[in-house]
């Protein structure tokens, strides 16, 4: 896909200004997209697929060769076909969505799973600042001018500081590997609360602890510091990974459905879910069978049916390990 002026990262807004230059991330969700457009069209429609299947499979072909940089995968082309995010390059050796979308797209190989994590663990996660950076090296004097990303400093916002939205996804990706415990440590990383927990901590963050920062940087002069607060989606995609993927709390029109991917060594947990002016309070255990009690009563369904009955109910939703 042609990059243009910037795909989700519009600050590389000069990588395919001439009409030339694509976008390997944009390549993984478009992928994603069209698989999913392609069940809505069987259901809906009752149309011919054939000629998005064809086009998904030249796409997921070309991903996995051309875009495939022998340990991870490439950010993008520039309009006179240099790489971007490439270990050849100095400066954005590798970028983070690319490796997430490969896993969250289901375009990744099994065979390139183990290399693309290893690649973003060794380059882009930091444990001592705590962050998960968006791409490294940042952007400096690279020859190929990737837009107004290289005018932000050296590890600030989307030049080499942690991006949390992308951040997020990259947990997201992890869940779906069922890496759930390495995928609730990064999501407690980055919890703005737990950069209060030691004096340093808080005199190195800077900024609103009950708020989440939309970056924080990795800039030699503020290392750790938070960025833009307040302003940012990464809130939505924070608070949604948490209750749906990580909770596995999922709302499907007027149900409930359970689908957690916690850490092994949890036992259970409890939730409270407010349903118009009824309160269900839930309790998970983690047991050797799987089962819903609904005010005591077993369902013979793997679902709760919501009704907004003005009453507190006591749910107990039993869920067997794999």
């Amino acid at each position: 896909p042609l990059m243009g002026g910037g795909d989700w990262n519009d600050g590389m807004n000069k990588v395919g200004i001439k009409g030339s230059g694509t976008s390997v991330w944009l390549g993984f969700f478009l992928y994603y997209i069209i698989s999913d457009f392609i069940e809505i069209v069987k259901k809906h429609k009752k149309l011919d697929t054939k000629k998005y299947i064809s086009f998904l499979d030249k796409l997921k072909y070309s991903l996995n060769t051309v875009a495939w940089d022998g340990d991870y995968y490439l950010r993008a082309f520039f309009d006179n076909g240099s790489t971007l995010g490439s270990h050849l390059n100095d400066e954005c050796k590798i970028d983070l969505i690319c490796q997430s979308f490969s896993i969250l797209s289901d375009v990744i190989t099994k065979d390139k799973i183990n290399s693309v994590i290893k690649s973003v663990e060794e380059n882009l996660v930091d444990s001592d600042l705590k962050i998960i950076k968006l791409l490294t090296p940042p952007f400096s004097k690279s020859i190929n001018n990737p837009g107004y990303i290289m005018d932000y400093p050296e590890g600030i916002r989307e030049n080499g500081g942690q991006y949390t939205h992308a951040t997020i996804w990259y947990i997201m990706a992890l869940i779906k590997l069922g890496a759930n415990e390495l995928a609730y440590n990064y999501y407690q990383m980055i919890n703005p609360i737990n950069r209060t927990l030691t004096k340093n901590d808080v005199k190195r963050y800077k900024v609103e602890p009950y708020v989440i920062a939309a970056d924080i940087y990795s800039n030699k002069q503020n290392p750790g510091r938070g960025g833009w607060t307040w302003y940012t989606g990464s809130s939505a995609w924070f608070y949604n990974i948490g209750i749906t993927q990580i909770l596995g709390l999922r709302k499907e029109g007027n149900t409930l459905k359970f689908s957690p991917s916690v850490p092994d060594n949890w036992d259970c947990y409890e939730i409270e879910y407010k349903y118009f002016d009824t309160l269900y309070k839930i309790k998970v255990n983690f047991t050797d069978n799987n089962d819903i009690v609904l005010d005591g009563d077993k369902l013979t369904k793997d679902f709760i049916t919501l009704k907004n009955d003005k009453r507190i109910h006591a749910i107990v939703v039993n869920i067997r390990r794999n």
